[in-house]
């Protein structure tokens, strides 16, 4: 990624300080996702829904509708990962993921990382428990995805 050009005798921006994030707080940010996935999901998937079955009296099959809600909430996490490396929830956590660098993830790590998270969670919590096994507490699918999470540090001038 090329670097921004300063003015003559500029300071370039300070980067923030970052180190990983406990476990305790990715799983809290988790449990506040889930709360506001609920209203993402109201709002991408059940008024489609709604107006479908209300003006056409036809509601997808239940394979579809799976299909859907995947690529919705991919599209929410992929979208906020690459904005600003923060979900909603992440932003009041503090947190935020990162490359192995400590730089934006690619799009091919995002997509990465969404696809492990599903087998992960619902595999009874298998990448989620991984993370007590883990020498550094990351997460089976940020481990695989070369991802991680990072807890953002207030700067010393702040």
């Amino acid at each position: 990624m090329p670097q921004p050009i300063l003015a003559a005798g500029a300071t370039p921006p300070a980067r923030q300080a970052v180190e990983l994030a406990g476990l305790r707080r990715r799983l809290a940010s988790m449990l506040y996702e889930i709360l506001l996935l609920l209203g993402v999901l109201a709002l991408a998937f059940m008024v489609p829904l709604l107006i479908l079955g209300a003006a056409l009296n036809y509601t997808p099959p239940g394979g579809l509708l799976w299909l859907y809600v995947f690529l919705v909430l991919g599209g929410y996490f992929l979208w906020y990962w690459r904005t600003g490396g923060q979900t909603l929830a992440m932003q009041t956590w503090k947190l935020r993921i990162v490359d192995a660098k400590g730089e934006q993830i690619s799009i091919r790590q995002g997509c990465i990382r969404y696809a492990l998270a599903w087998p992960s969670v619902l595999l009874f919590g298998i990448g989620i428990l991984w993370a007590l096994l883990d020498k550094e507490r990351q997460f089976l699918h940020d481990r695989l995805a070369g991802t991680r999470i990072v807890l953002l540090l207030n700067n010393a001038k702040d």
